[in-house]
C-alpha cells in the first residue's frame, strides 16, 4: 500500500442548504476540496436508515439508504420539481435537527413522486434496472411499509401476522400498491444520487470509505426477513445475543441488541448474506472498514437471559469468510476496527490478508506511548467519532501532561502552537501507510465538534455539522504541505515520467 491520507467526516456534517450534508452539489464541492489538498480517502460513516438516537450504527437495513440524504436541488435538475419551489432549511446551522429536516423534505419528496408517476415512461427503464439490481429492495419495501403501519416500532413489537410475514405472507399487499411504489421511488432517488457522487469521487481519484459492521441490529430488516440466519425465534425473541465478557472497562460485561448468527446455517450457504453486504457496499465505496473485525476470530455469545456474565466464547467464521470476501472484491481497500485485546490468530489473519490495523493516536497521548512507532500496515487516526476532539481532550489534561507532550513534540522539531496541529503533523509523518485525520482535529474544534459521546445520551450526538466552506479549506491547504513533505501525495503522472 502506498503512503496516503484520508479525512474522517460524516456525510451529515458536510455543509448543506437543507439542514444536513446530503448527496448534492455541496458534497461534490467537498470532494474537490479534499482531492485538491491531496487526500485520497474520505471516511463518511454509514448512511443507512437509522433506528435509535440517529446513530448511523443503529441501522434498520444494511442495504437501504436513508432518504434524509436525498438532495432537493437535484430533484429539480431531474425535472421532478421546479427550481423556484426549492427553498432552504437551517442552511447555516452547525447542528443537524433530524426531525425538522425530515419534515421539511417530505413534502418535496411527495411532489416529486407525483411528477415521477406522471412521467413514468421517461424513467421506466432506469427504475426497472435499479429494482433488478437491488436484490434487497422487495424485503425492505414490505418491512418499511409494515413499520409505518405499526407506529414505526421495531418488528419485534409488531402484531404476529406482520412479524412472520416473510414465512407466512398472510397479509395482502394489494391495498398498499401506492405506498410500496413510493418507498421504492425513494430508494431509486437515493442510489441515483449516490451513484453520481461515487462516480465523481472515482473520477477525482478519491476513495470513499464506508463501514460494514460485523453484526446487524435486532430490529433490522435483515433479521426480520432471514430469521433462519440468526439465533432468534419467529416472534423475534433472541436465543443468543452478541456482547463481550466482563473486563477492566465493563465490570459485568456487555450485551448488545445484535442477534448472534446461526453460523452452521450461513456457512452451509457459503456465507452469502455476509458477502452480499460487502458486495453491495462496494457498488459505491472503494474502501471498507470492517467494524468489530474481532468477530471474524472469536465471538462472545450471550444467552437469552441477557446476562453477559453467563456468556461463552465461540469460534468466529475465521479466514474462510475473509478469503471469500477478498476474492469477491479484490480491488477494495479493507481496514479493520480491531481495538482492545487481540488474539494472535486475529493478528495473523490481518497480516495474511494485508488488512491495516486501527491505531487511534489519541489513545496513546503519553510521551512513553508516542515513542513507539506506528506499524506500516496500520491506519493512524488522530481521534475518532466516539472520542473527544483533540483540543477538547487536551483541555482536560493536567499542566504537567501538557508540558511533557509539548516537550516531546518540540524535540522532534514540531513548532506549532495549536495542539491539534502538533498531533496532526506528527500523525502524517508516522510510519503508518494510511493516516486519517478527523475534520474537527484539522480545524481545531473543541467540544462543539464532538460527533458522539456514548456515555452521555443527553449530548447532541451525531449532529455536528460544518456551517459553510469559508474556514476549513484554508486548514486543509496547510495540511496539504505536510502531506507533500511526508510523501503522502503522489506526483502527477507527467512529473513521474519526467523523473
Amino acid at each position: 500500500m502506498e503512503r496516503q491520507a484520508g479525512i474522517l467526516l460524516p456525510l451529515f456534517s458536510v455543509p448543506g442548504n437543507q439542514g444536513i450534508g446530503d448527496l448534492g452539489q455541496k458534497t461534490l464541492m467537498m470532494i474537490d476540496e479534499l482531492t485538491d489538498a491531496g487526500f485520497k480517502i474520505w471516511s463518511m460513516l454509514p448512511i443507512n436508515p437509522v433506528q435509535e438516537e440517529n446513530s448511523p450504527y443503529s441501522a434498520a437495513s444494511a442495504y437501504a439508504g436513508d432518504p434524509i440524504y436525498i438532495n432537493i436541488d437535484r430533484l429539480a435538475e431531474m425535472g421532478l420539481l421546479t427550481q423556484s419551489s426549492v427553498v432552504n432549511c437551517n442552511k447555516f446551522k452547525t447542528a443537524v435537527d433530524y426531525e425538522t429536516v425530515r419534515q421539511f423534505k417530505e413534502p418535496f419528496f411527495q411532489r416529486a413522486f407525483k411528477a415521477f408517476r406522471k412521467n413514468y415512461k421517461k424513467w421506466k427503464v432506469e427504475f426497472e434496472q435499479f429494482k433488478k439490481e437491488a436484490f434487497w429492495l422487495n424485503n425492505w419495501t414490505v418491512y418499511e411499509l409494515f413499520r409505518s403501519l405499526n407506529g414505526n416500532k421495531d418488528w419485534t413489537e409488531w402484531e404476529l401476522d406482520y412479524q412472520v410475514w416473510p414465512e407466512k405472507q398472510s397479509i395482502n399487499l394489494r391495498p398498499y400498491v401506492e405506498e410500496i411504489f413510493y418507498i421504492q421511488f425513494l430508494q431509486f432517488l437515493f442510489y441515483k444520487q449516490l451513484d453520481e457522487v461515487s462516480a465523481y469521487a472515482r473520477k477525482k481519484g478519491l476513495l470513499l470509505m464506508q463501514d460494514v459492521p460485523f453484526y446487524v441490529n435486532m430490529g433490522s430488516v435483515e433479521v426480520w426477513s432471514h430469521k433462519r440466519e440468526f439465533m432468534v425465534q419467529g416472534d423475534g425473541k433472541p436465543v443468543q445475543l452478541a456482547g463481550c465478557p466482563p473486563d477492566h472497562y465493563h465490570e459485568h460485561g456487555q450485551v448488545w441488541e445484535k442477534p448472534m448468527y446461526n453460523f452452521d446455517y450461513i456457512k452451509s450457504e457459503q456465507y452469502t448474506s455476509f458477502r452480499s453486504r460487502f458486495i453491495w457496499t462496494a457498488r459505491n465505496f472503494d474502501a471498507i472498514r470492517i467494524v468489530h473485525f474481532k468477530g471474524f476470530d472469536f465471538i462472545w455469545k450471550v444467552p437469552e437471559d441477557r446476562n453477559p456474565e453467563h456468556g461463552m466464547w465461540s469460534q468466529g467464521p475465521g479466514r474462510d469468510l475473509m478469503e471469500m470476501i477478498k476474492n469477491d472484491l479484490p480491488d477494495v481497500l479493507f481496514t479493520a476496527e480491531d481495538q482492545g485485546i487481540l488474539r494472535p490468530s486475529l493478528k495473523s489473519m490481518e497480516k495474511e490478508f494485508s488488512i491495516p490495523v486501527m491505531d487511534v493516536l489519541q489513545y496513546r497521548l503519553e510521551t512513553k506511548l508516542l515513542k513507539k512507532p506506528a506499524q506500516p500496515l496500520s491506519v493512524v487516526y488522530t481521534s475518532f467519532y466516539d472520542t473527544p476532539t483533540l483540543e477538547q481532550d487536551y483541555a482536560s489534561f493536567t499542566n504537567n501532561r501538557k508540558i511533557a507532550l509539548r516537550r516531546f513534540f518540540k524535540k522532534r522539531e514540531y513548532e506549532h502552537r495549536p495542539f491539534h496541529d502538533l498531533v496532526c503533523h506528527f500523525a502524517i509523518n508516522s510510519e503508518a501507510d494510511l493516516v486519517i485525520l478527523a475534520m474537527q482535529d484539522v480545524i481545531g474544534l473543541k467540544e462543539q465538534g464532538r460527533i458522539n459521546d456514548p456515555e452521555n445520551k443527553d449530548a447532541p450526538n451525531w449532529t455536528w455539522k460544518l456551517k459553510d466552506f469559508k474556514t476549513f479549506p484554508a486548514e486543509l491547504k496547510k495540511v496539504s504541505e505536510w502531506l507533500k513533505e511526508a510523501g503522502r501525495i503522489s506526483a502527477p503522472a507527467e512529473e513521474k515520467a519526467a523523473a
